[in-house]
């Protein structure tokens, strides 16, 4: 049975990554896309890497600490370079990146 905080930790993850998928979406809207090219790959592997993060918790693998340290860079990336940009998409993705960042970085798995 998980435990609340691994619960809680797990629903973070899953947050992120649809705030991320949201704001590579909105970023490929804008005027200048090439101007946003970093914010979409951070934005798509921060997404991907959250998702697999969750699911290795779920599952109790025994490798999601060492998973959730990568996760952890990733949001902690997606989440500066969001915060560059001030488009509302981007400023949402940088706060729930280096809000996951945190959890990963205080989890104990």
């Amino acid at each position: 049975m998980q435990t609340q905080q691994h619960q809680d930790l797990i629903r973070q993850l899953l947050e992120c990554a649809f705030t991320c998928e949201n704001c590579a979406t909105a970023c490929l809207q804008e005027k200048d896309v090439q101007m946003m090219a970093r914010c979409i790959a951070l934005d798509r592997d921060c997404s991907d890497i959250c998702l697999q993060a969750a699911r290795l918790l779920q599952r109790h693998s025994e490798v999601a600490a060492e998973f959730l340290q990568v996760c952890e860079k990733i949001c902690q990336m997606c989440g500066d370079e969001c915060a560059k940009h001030h488009h509302e998409h981007c400023q949402q993705c940088a706060q729930a990146c280096h809000s996951c960042a945190e959890a990963c970085r205080s989890a104990h798995v």
